[in-house]
């Protein structure tokens, strides 16, 4: 394990992530001030989740130790990458980014909001059911020699460090801003269901790196390295735990978030169905009796 002074002094700039950090950084406080102009107050917590643990915690990963060590080291990389997919987005979703734009944008802004978001691109990538299989796949890079590539080469770096956050939030928003995404409570059952079994599944990729006898992506280790570095099984076999380690601690949230989202669900239909007259009632269970 490397020492806690280099652990502490080491610090880049990681100008792909700087550049995602400031454009949020900077949406979230036009919304801010948007909604308070318009009469909304919006929770101060709130900004404060989205700024400090949000966006403070992608510049920690991506600025600080692992992102300094992404290239040279397994394990740092890996840790970065599972961190900015499930992590950083349930951290920004505190911040209820599009429920603060749907409170800040003008009718019209909020028409475009809307069209956006009902989009089939973006229905499909924020669905449960289809999301977490793109974080799969993405781990099971990891089992191959594009591992060394997405570590190593400038360029895919640079879309990891913007393309992985994003893809965690359209995992995360569907959950966490359950006004925006509202579907039955039996299509959240089914997506709790499949949502839990693939949950499970991300952690294969972990235990397949902990436990090879060989370096799978065929990088030896370097000429040049500090004396704390790993030898390359070693490294990879860290890299597994820390993988394995993380897909099945987020489980624990997603699925308490889940719960939440079913139970407001739950009573949302209730709340319909007492709205309803007796005559509407006796029409509803007609027409579900006749299967229409």
């Amino acid at each position: 394990m490397p020492p806690l002074e280099v652990l502490g002094s080491a610090w880049r700039i990681d100008w792909a992530a700087l550049a995602m950090i400031c454009t949020a950084g900077v949406l979230y406080g036009l919304g801010v001030r948007n909604a308070r102009r318009k009469g909304h107050r919006w929770p101060l917590w709130r900004t404060l989740a989205f700024y400090l643990l949000g966006l403070g915690s992608m510049a920690v990963l991506t600025c600080g130790f692992t992102g300094v060590y992404s290239a040279d080291l397994r394990w740092a990389f890996t840790l970065k990458v599972s961190l900015l997919l499930f992590a950083v987005p349930l951290l920004m979703g505190l911040g209820r980014p599009i429920t603060l734009a749907r409170a800040a944008l003008p009718p019209a802004g909020n028409d475009r909001l809307n069209r956006v978001l009902a989009h089939r691109a973006i229905r499909f990538f924020s669905n449960s059911l289809a999301a977490p299989l793109l974080g799969l796949a993405l781990f099971s890079t990891f089992l191959t020699p594009a591992f060394h590539t997405l570590r190593a080469d400038p360029l895919a770096e640079a879309l990891v460090t913007i393309g992985v956050p994003l893809l965690g939030l359209l995992m995360a928003l569907p959950i966490i801003e359950e006004s925006d995404f509202q579907r039955s409570s039996a299509f959240i059952t089914l997506e709790f269901v499949f949502v839990f079994i693939e949950l499970l599944v991300d952690a294969v990729p972990g235990i397949l790196l902990r436990l090879n006898g060989q370096v799978l992506d065929g990088v030896m280790a370097l000429q040049a390295r500090p004396g704390w570095f790993p030898d390359p099984l070693r490294d990879q076999q860290l890299a597994g735990d820390a993988l394995w380690f993380i897909c099945e601690a987020v489980d624990l949230p997603l699925i308490i978030l889940m719960f939440i989202r079913f139970s407001r669900s739950d009573k949302r239909e209730a709340r319909g169905f007492d709205e309803l007259s007796d005559e509407e009632l006796d029409e509803l269970n007609r027409r579900h009796l006749h299967g229409r």
